[in-house]
């Protein structure tokens, strides 16, 4: 019997599926992620890359901006040719071989790894999103969308938390290269989990035939992405002859933005192209998928500017017992005082009644560590989130997916205000931040972003033509994408402002500008929904 029959269950069993395929994939996803500027700053001679600040940020933000524009291209063609199932195990294990390549010496085998990851991801990431909003079509399921989107995100999270300690660990201990082999090892353990449990979600996996007003595959090639190979040399090449600067820092986010422009007109022409019964659908996603750049631009200076703010202004000093506990389980970094040479050290701006005697060593937690700040808030309220939602439907009081969005938007524009407080509590230069300032503000972004992130998933789902749901979690993810690559340009900025508070009081300014916008178009996006039976 079919597993989505079992009258009695809240969620199918597929869920759970995704939701272990989806956590070992997060595990190696992040793993690499929380190291991977770390990897890029540290010396070659100590294993790392050597980049400076400003190709560190260049490199991560155009990692970032392409492992979320490539799902453009992986859910169109898990529409429209291979299928959902077999998308995820290609790009799971493209994705295994990049996480094992940057185990490799060498910029050659760094940016080859890097390709297979951008192009992994492109091929997993949607059609699991894809495939988790498929097994609630059932009507017995529909009205726990929401919360099985919501429960599918805590496993991203799981996966993300664990990981940062086994990086740690293994970096520590045995240097970089292993940590990265953790990565490709977990992504292998999540191919491996789909594949044994892919008989309950099969009956997911249906490709809906292809109408009349959808441009076919040759000439989305031909009109698409041809196009954006070539917009991305023009955007490399053509702004620094003209004008002997790039326009925006740097020639790589030129060709980037540049890039992006065709993917963008190709979704603009979703929308003019679509039926009267689609276009209201399709353009209210468009909408919100707008809207969120800023979020996505402001989420992902985890891995940037705040590793930065961890690395530089924290004090990450061990408590004696924690310190005892890690020693043990070597866990701990250690760092020695040496008063002759504190430049470009942990010692730099540690006040001097902090300092240990010369020679004497402090131990710390590790930076890596404080990537597991958001996916441990992220477990701790995703049930408290969840059962918000639950007691206000229950009394006909639940927000719409639409309002929910627009709330965590402006919760997200609140914790950079908590950054702001954690600059002005120090004197920059000679004291150290604590640590609870980024607990708290990771706290409060990530309540943001369980209203948001698992909500738009649920909305391109609940919103998007049946036909077109993996190439709209696409866009979705396109949204990311150019998100993330503004998010490096922005934590590019960084060393320019004197004052790290402007730095997040711009980043807030940002989040309110697109509250704002969501709220203006809240009424219309209701309506919509409304006239899709969609609540």
């Amino acid at each position: 019997m079919n597993d989505t029959q079992n009258s009695t269950a809240k969620h199918p069993k597929g869920l759970y599926v995704l939701f272990f395929t989806e956590m070992w994939e997060r595990f190696g996803y992040y793993l690499m992620l929380g190291i991977f500027s770390l990897y890029m700053l540290d010396s070659v001679d100590n294993g790392g890359m050597g980049f400076d600040m400003v190709k560190k940020s260049d490199i991560y933000g155009t990692y970032l901006g392409l492992v979320y524009l490539t799902p453009f291209l992986g859910g169109l063609l898990a529409d429209r040719v291979f299928g959902f199932r077999k998308s995820i195990v290609a790009g799971g294990l493209l994705m295994a071989a990049g996480y094992l390549g940057l185990a490799l010496p060498g910029e050659g085998a760094f940016y080859i790894s890097l390709l297979l990851i951008i192009l992994g991801n492109g091929f997993f990431k949607p059609n699991i999103s894809t495939l988790v909003g498929n097994l609630y079509d059932d009507d017995k399921f529909r009205a726990n969308k929401d919360a099985g989107y919501n429960i599918f995100y805590m496993g991203i999270n799981i996966g993300a938390f664990v990981c940062n300690f086994v990086a740690a660990y293994m970096r520590i201990n045995y240097g970089w290269g292993w940590a990265f082999g953790a990565a490709g090892v977990g992504m292998l353990i999540g191919v491996v989990i789909f594949l044994a449990g892919t008989k309950h979600v099969k009956h997911a996996d249906v490709m809906k035939p292809v109408q009349k007003e959808d441009m076919s595959l040759g000439k989305i090639f031909s009109y698409v992405l041809l196009p954006v190979f070539i917009c991305g040399i023009i955007g490399y090449v053509v702004p620094e002859k003209l004008f002997d600067h790039a326009l925006l820092q740097t020639k790589q986010n030129d060709a980037f933005i540049f890039g992006c422009i065709p993917v963008l007109i190709f979704y603009g022409s979703l929308w003019t192209r679509a039926s009267k019964e689609d276009k209201n659908p399709i353009g209210a996603l468009l909408s919100v998928m707008f809207c969120v750049i800023i979020f996505w631009a402001v989420f992902h200076q985890n891995g940037d500017a705040l590793t930065v703010w961890a690395k530089e202004h924290t004090d990450r000093e061990m408590p004696e017992a924690v310190a005892a506990v890690a020693q043990k389980a070597n866990m701990a970094q250690v760092v020695t005082y040496d008063p002759a040479n504190t430049h470009g050290t942990y010692f730099e701006n540690l006040p001097e009644a902090k300092r240990p005697e010369p020679g004497k060593s402090l131990l710390l937690f590790s930076t890596e560590l404080y990537q597991s700040i958001n996916p441990f808030w992220v477990v701790l309220l995703t049930p408290v989130v969840v059962g918000l939602w639950g007691f206000l439907r229950k009394r006909k009081a639940e927000p719409s997916t639409p309002a929910k969005i627009a709330l965590g938007m402006l919760i997200t524009g609140l914790s950079t205000l908590v950054m702001v407080a954690a600059v002005s509590s120090i004197s920059m230069g000679d004291e150290k931040a604590s640590s609870w300032w980024l607990i708290a503000s990771y706290g409060v972004i990530t309540f943001g972003e369980l209203c948001l992130s698992p909500m738009g998933l649920s909305l391109v789902s609940k919103l998007s033509p049946p036909r077109l749901t993996a190439l709209m979690m696409g866009g979705w993810f396109l949204s990311t994408a150019v998100g993330n690559k503004l998010s490096g340009m922005l934590s590019g900025l960084w060393e320019g402002f004197e004052n790290k508070s402007n730095f997040f009081l711009m980043n807030f300014g940002l989040c309110i500008a697109a509250t704002i916008l969501l709220l203006v178009l809240l009424k219309w996006l209701r309506k919509v929904m409304a006239e899709k039976n969609i609540h």
